[in-house]
C-alpha cells in the first residue's frame, strides 16, 4: 500500500521538525524548522533549481513507518497518528536546506528499496544500512547516525540464548525484517536456525512477546526503544558487522542531489540539529505509538 503524505509539520506539535501529518493537506511548515535552516536554504535556493527531482520543486522521500525511533506514528491524546521520528525530522531539514517542499511516501520496508530502484522517489530513509549489495539500485549518502546490532529475546529466554551457538539450532525460531541487514546477519550468524522473515519490526516484537519467536536480530537503538513499551524484551548479544551506521538511499545517477544531501547532513550534525532530532524521537517513541501503514483515509488500520 502506498500513501502520500505532505511532510509539513503541525505548528502546535511537541516535536520541532519531527512529524509529517498523515493525510493532511492543510499543514504548514513549523516555524522552528524554518528557523533551523533559513540561512542555509536561502543560500542554496538558487542551487535547488539545478538539482533534478522526480517532482519539480519537491523532495520526494520513501519511508517505512515501523521503525521507532527512526520513523513511526506518535499517537496524541485524541488517538490521532502523526508521522514522527528522527529520519522524518532530518528529511524536513534536508528539504528546507535545498529550498524544496518535502513529500513523504509511506510503504513497507522492501517498498522503500523498490521505489528507489524504479526511480519513483528521490530518497529512501528507513534506517538504511549502506550495504554494498544495494549499491546497484541506489547511491548512499554519508552516515548520519551510528547504529549497532543486537540479538533480542525475552527475559524468560535470556539465560538460554547467551551465544550464537545456542541460537544456531533448527528448533530455534529467529526473526528478522525482510530485506534488511538484520536478515543477512541472522543468516550469517545462525544459518541452521529456523529464520523467520517478517515485513515489520512490530510483527517481530509481537511474535517475541507472544513466544512464537525465540529471538530476533534487531538494531540496538530499535530494541532499546521497544524495551520502553515492552519491558519483557532483553538484549542478550551484540552482533558484529562490517556495515555500520545508517545512510540515506539516494536515487542513482543524480550526483548533484547526492552532494546536496551530504551537505545538509553535515550541516545538521554540525549545528546540533541531528542530536536534537534523535533525542526528541526517543522521547516520543516512549509514549503511545503505532507502527505500520495507515488506511486510505489516514486512519490506523
Amino acid at each position: 500500500m502506498k500513501k502520500k503524505v505532505l511532510a509539513a509539520l503541525l505548528a502546535g506539535c511537541m516535536v520541532m521538525s519531527l512529524a509529517a501529518c498523515g493525510g493532511g493537506s492543510d499543514d504548514t511548515a513549523s516555524d522552528s524548522s524554518a528557523e533551523t535552516t533559513d540561512d542555509a536554504s536561502a543560500d542554496d535556493a538558487g542551487d535547488a533549481a539545478a538539482i533534478e527531482t522526480v517532482a519539480e520543486g519537491k523532495l520526494t522521500v520513501a519511508t517505512s513507518p515501523d521503525y521507532a525511533p527512526y520513523e513511526f506514528y506518535a499517537i496524541d491524546e485524541e488517538g490521532n497518528p502523526t508521522l514522527a521520528g528522527f529520519d522524518l525530522a532530518l528529511a524536513q531539514y534536508i528539504a528546507d536546506y535545498m529550498g524544496l517542499e518535502l513529500e513523504i511516501i509511506t510503504v513497507d520496508f522492501d517498498g522503500v528499496l523498490s521505489e528507489l530502484q524504479t526511480k519513483s522517489v528521490d530518497l529512501g530513509m528507513a534506517g538504511l544500512a549502506p550495504d554494498e549489495k544495494r549499491e546497484n539500485i541506489m547511491d548512499f549518502s554519508d552516515i548520519y547516525y551510528d547504529g549497532e546490532q543486537s540479538v533480542v529475546t525475552t527475559k524468560e529466554n535470556a539465560d538460554k540464548f547467551t551465544s550464537f551457538d545456542a541460537l544456531n539450532d533448527p528448533d530455534v525460531q529467529v526473526g528478522a525484517q525482510i530485506a534488511s541487514l538484520q536478515f543477512d546477519l541472522a543468516n550469517e550468524n545462525t544459518p541452521d536456525a529456523d529464520i523467520i522473515s517478517l515485513p515489520k519490526v512490530t510483527d517481530i516484537v509481537s511474535e517475541l512477546v507472544a513466544g512464537t519467536l525465540d529471538a530476533a536480530f534487531m538494531e540496538t537503538a530499535i530494541a532499546e526503544s521497544y524495551q520502553k513499551n515492552y519491558p519483557d524484551l532483553q538484549i542478550v548479544l551484540d552482533v558484529e558487522t562490517d556495515v555500520t551506521g545508517s545512510a540515506i538511499g539516494v536515487v542513482k545517477d543524480n550526483q548533484p542531489l547526492l552532494d546536496a544531501v551530504n551537505e545538509a547532513i553535515a550541516a545538521a550534525v554540525e549545528d546540533g540539529s541531528m542530536d536534537q532530532f534523535v533525542a526528541e524521537a526517543n522521547e516520543l517513541a516512549a509514549g503511545q505509538t503505532y507502527e505500520g501503514l495507515l488506511d486510505d483515509a489516514g486512519n490506523i488500520q
